[in-house]
C-alpha cells in the first residue's frame, strides 16, 4: 500500500532544509556572503563590542572579525556611519577608507578583506562605545522596518552594481566639503541595510538618495571650481 506524505509536513520539512542552508556551510556562497546570522541583530552585536572592557583600544581587524567577514552590509555600515554622526577626532580617519576596498570589492564580487595597515588601525573603546550609543537606537529602529521584499535587488548580480554605486560614494566622501559627506554616507548605509537584511526596497531607496547626493556633490564641485576660476582670472587679468 502506497502511503503519501502529509502536504503541510513536507512543507514544513523544505522550510527547515532552506532555513539550514542559510544557516551554515550548506548554503551557496554568493547566499552565504550577502546574509548575517541569523538571531545576531547589528545594533546588539555592536553594543556588545563596546561594551568589552578587557580591551581599551579596538581595530578594524576586531570589527571585521565580530561581525563576520562575509556580512558585507554590516561592514559598510560600520564604515559609512560614522560619517553622519558626531564623532571624536580621526574616527572618520579611520573608518572612511575601508569603505573605498569593501565597495569595490563588492563590485568584483570578493570576499572581505582589509590591508593590514588599515586593519591594525585603532580607536579607543570609551570613543567607539559613544558611537555607537547614539547610533544603536537609529539602527534599532530601521531594523524594526527592514524585511526581506524585492529581493531580486539583492542577487548577487544587482550586488555588483551596489558596489559600483557605493564605491563612487565612498569617493564622494573623501572631498572635503562642509558637510557634504551626509547624504553620501547615509545612501550608503541605506544600501548596506538594505544587503544585510535583503530588503530591496532599501536598496531602492538608497540609490535614489545616492544619485542625488552625487548630482548635489558635483554640483558644488562645479560651483566651487567656477568661483576659483573667475577669482583667478579676475586676479591676473
Amino acid at each position: 500500500m502506497t502511503m503519501e506524505a502529509d502536504p503541510d509536513r513536507r512543507a514544513d520539512a523544505v522550510e527547515d532544509l532552506s532555513a539550514d542552508l542559510a544557516d551554515n556551510d550548506c548554503a551557496p556562497p554568493d547566499h552565504r556572503r550577502s546574509l548575517r546570522k541569523r538571531g545576531d541583530r547589528l545594533s546588539k552585536l555592536l553594543e556588545k563590542i563596546a561594551s568589552d572592557d578587557s580591551r581599551d583600544r579596538i581595530s578594524v581587524s576586531d570589527l571585521m572579525r565580530a561581525l563576520d567577514a562575509r556580512a558585507m552590509g554590516a561592514l559598510l555600515l560600520v564604515f559609512a556611519l560614522p560619517n553622519i554622526l558626531p564623532t571624536p577626532p580621526g574616527t572618520s580617519g579611520i573608518l572612511g577608507l575601508p569603505l573605498l576596498y569593501l565597495a569595490s570589492q563588492l563590485m568584483l564580487d570578493r570576499v572581505p578583506w582589509l590591508p593590514r595597515f588599515i586593519a591594525d588601525r585603532t580607536m579607543e573603546r570609551q570613543g567607539f562605545a559613544g558611537l555607537v550609543s547614539r547610533a544603536a537606537p537609529w539602527l534599532a529602529r530601521a531594523e524594526r522596518l527592514l524585511r526581506p521584499r524585492l529581493t531580486y535587488l539583492v542577487w548577487p548580480i544587482m550586488q555588483r552594481g551596489i558596489g559600483a554605486l557605493c564605491l563612487v560614494l565612498a569617493l564622494a566622501l573623501a572631498l572635503p566639503i562642509p558637510f557634504g559627506n551626509v547624504l553620501p554616507a547615509l545612501a550608503i548605509c541605506m544600501l548596506a541595510l538594505g544587503l544585510l537584511e535583503r530588503d530591496g526596497l532599501w536598496v531602492l531607496l538608497g540609490s535614489v538618495l545616492g544619485v542625488v547626493s552625487l548630482v548635489i556633490v558635483v554640483s558644488v564641485v562645479y560651483g566651487i571650481l567656477k568661483t576659483a576660476i573667475f577669482l583667478a582670472l579676475n586676479a591676473f587679468g
